[in-house]
């Protein structure tokens, strides 16, 4: 049997997930892929520390060279994350005809274009099913599975740690500031988690899927991205009483979805909180899991829903990955790809000031005739209706808080009539107002067909 040998750098949590697999079940995938899978190597800056998996003497080293330099080794697995360290290791790998298979979602977002090019003038492939979704196959959806579809607009829940924080404020009707807590507590949260719950994480993610699913070059830095750190407690409680949740999704749709690809044209690519129907597919996506609601000309709706993060649903995606290029399979993608800078057009991302939608608006006022009006009016000078409002009880003393949701309008009308109230009197709190997902702004007015657990 054709033997291929195997450099893991990296031996942190999704490393020991590779590697327990890899030595665990060497036999039988193996025997799956017609290619003996030997682990060969794993370097880490720490050697001693127990990760819970038992490592044959002598394969674990800090002395990277001991990979790169080893001719046998055809693969590197790195899973060190970061964007600096991991791009030199990438590269270097790439640099002396090694595959690459990697879960770094950074790295590939913010230096993509450099490290694809590498490769490709290399002839070796760089896989990165693990990069987006964790287990959940939604690369190789947009790769292999929906090719014959032109990808109109993906709609998704892309990071687990703000997904649960925002079903804990939702199901237990706990505060922000508890729910990270109990994330970190569970270990769906690091010790830092900003890069979670302030977008970039999911924009990171929503780059990757976005050049692949429309064959086009950006730049990430683009992308508009809010996270959820600023959602109130109360903003969750009106949003169900109005009959949605609130998800912090990342959207990518094409501004003209009937025209054929051109250099120039626009993409809408945001991630931000937003108010989604009760009743949708995504409102129901709970906990640390994913959810990517993919639509093709042809197919319709398609949702893969999943653990998107994860020792071993990550590990999975990796060894998946990694049996491709056992294969040969990896090779053949990965020269198919309509993702380099010579193949795909350079496209504009719309400026999101001028996206249309409508808006849910909360807005903390004092309790006194005419304050009502004076919104009324500067929302009317900014063109923006009204299609509902309500007024709660005081929650703090002298303050109450009016809740609204407007009718469509652009962003940019919406944040300048909130400035112009916020600067008034009677405002005792910055106003909070978030984007509605409604059916008619995406084309997902039909059930979707559903490929995952």
């Amino acid at each position: 049997m054709k033997k291929l040998s195997i450099g893991l750098v990296g031996l942190g949590t999704v490393g020991s997930g590779v590697a327990r697999i890899l030595l665990e079940r060497r036999q039988e995938l193996s025997a799956r892929a017609g290619v003996d899978l030997e682990l060969k190597r794993i370097v880490d800056l720490d050697t001693t520390s127990d990760r819970g998996v038992a490592l044959p003497s002598g394969m674990l080293t800090s002395n990277l060279a001991a990979v790169m330099d080893d001719a046998e080794i055809g693969v590197v697995i790195e899973l060190v994350g970061g964007t600096d360290v991991a791009r030199t290791i990438v590269l270097d790998a790439l640099g002396r005809r090694k595959a690459v298979v990697t879960a770094n979602k950074a790295l590939l977002a913010v230096h993509g274009r450099e490290i694809l090019e590498t490769a490709s003038a290399n002839g070796v492939s760089v896989s990165f099913e693990a990069s987006t979704a964790g287990g959940v196959p939604v690369i190789m959806a947009l790769r292999d599975g929906l090719v014959a579809n032109r990808v109109v607009s993906i709609t998704a829940i892309l990071n687990g740690t703000a997904n649960y924080i925002l079903t804990r404020m939702t199901q237990s009707h706990v505060p922000y500031e508890t729910a990270l807590a109990e994330a970190q507590a569970q270990g769906f949260a690091e010790a830092d988690p900003t890069l979670d719950v302030d977008g970039t994480d999911t924009a990171h993610k929503l780059a990757i899927l976005a050049r692949i699913a429309f064959g086009a070059d950006f730049h990430f830095e683009k992308i508009t991205r809010r996270g959820i750190a600023n959602i109130d407690l109360a903003d969750i409680e009106y949003a169900g009483e109005l009959g949605y949740v609130i998800k912090l999704l990342a959207i990518a749709r094409r501004l003209a979805p009937d025209e054929a690809d051109k250099a120039g044209g626009e993409l809408d690519l945001r991630v931000h909180p937003a108010l989604v129907p009760a009743g949708s597919v995504l409102a129901g996506v709970s906990g640390p899991n994913n959810a990517v609601l993919i639509h093709g000309d042809a197919v319709g709706n398609i949702l893969l829903h999943g653990r998107g993060a994860g020792q071993m649903p990550t590990a999975s995606a990796v060894v998946s990955d990694l049996i491709d290029v056992a294969l040969g399979k990896a090779k053949l993608t990965f020269d198919g790809f309509r993702v380099f800078p010579q193949r795909s057009p350079t496209q504009t991302l719309a400026d999101v000031s001028h996206i249309q939608g409508s808006y849910y608006v909360r807005f903390s006022v004092l309790d006194q005739p005419g304050v009502l009006a004076h919104i009324a009016g500067v929302l009317a000078k900014r063109e923006l209706s009204i299609l509902s409002v309500i007024q709660k009880e005081a929650r703090t003393t002298g303050s109450v808080p009016i809740v609204m949701m407007t009718n469509i309008a652009e962003a940019a009308g919406m944040t300048q009539a909130i400035d112009e109230i916020d600067q008034m009197p009677f405002v005792t709190a910055p106003s909070v107002w978030m984007r509605v997902q409604r059916p008619s702004d995406d084309p997902t007015d039909e059930p979707a067909g559903q490929v995952g657990n």
